[in-house]
């Protein structure tokens, strides 16, 4: 529901509570009988329960989000904390696989799509991000396969990324 919406419903809810009240006001200044106010004060009772109901969960929300913001603003100082922690390996690790592209004879559209291709991007993906064909960044990576005797996506994944796993997740 859109705050627009709440507000809507909170200004009916609040019309009918005070256009009850004043209406029982009247008919009890007209004699009207118990059973006629006693109704019609269920019905402003239940606009003030309703509009009540609506501002709790209004307020529900508001706290919700407000926590959801500060996981938000947590998640992304922990991101931050890792990028600066994890820099010189990731340096490290970015000047090897470029060492070893070049070992390859990679060309240096054959070592962009390479990177790409290790980032998961698609062949159309990589097409876009470079502006050429898909059939070129497909022709590209068959040559990056051929240049490195690998046979295929998952082998050049695997072949910079085996290492990186933890011991005991390592085959024996």
């Amino acid at each position: 529901m859109t705050r627009a919406e709440r507000l809507t419903i909170a200004s009916v809810l609040i019309g009918i509570a005070l256009i009850m009240t004043f209406d029982i006001i009247q008919d009890a200044s007209k004699g009207a009988s118990y059973g006629h106010l006693i109704s019609e004060g269920f019905v402003a009772i239940a606009a003030v329960a309703g509009l009540f109901f609506l501002l709790r969960g209004n307020m529900r929300l508001q706290h919700s989000l407000a926590d959801e913001r500060q996981h938000a603003l947590e998640l992304t100082a922990e991101a931050q904390k890792w990028r600066e922690e994890a820099s010189k390996h990731i340096e490290g690790l970015s000047s090897a696989i470029d060492s070893q592209l070049t070992e390859w004879n990679l060309s240096p559209s054959e070592k962009e799509v390479a990177l790409l291709l290790l980032k998961g991007l698609s062949l159309k993906e990589i097409a876009t991000i470079r502006d050429t064909t898909e059939k070129t960044a497909r022709v590209q990576s068959a040559a990056i396969y051929a240049k490195s005797g690998l046979a295929g996506r998952s082998e050049l994944a695997a072949f910079f990324l085996e290492d990186l796993l933890l011991p005991r997740f390592q085959e024996k």
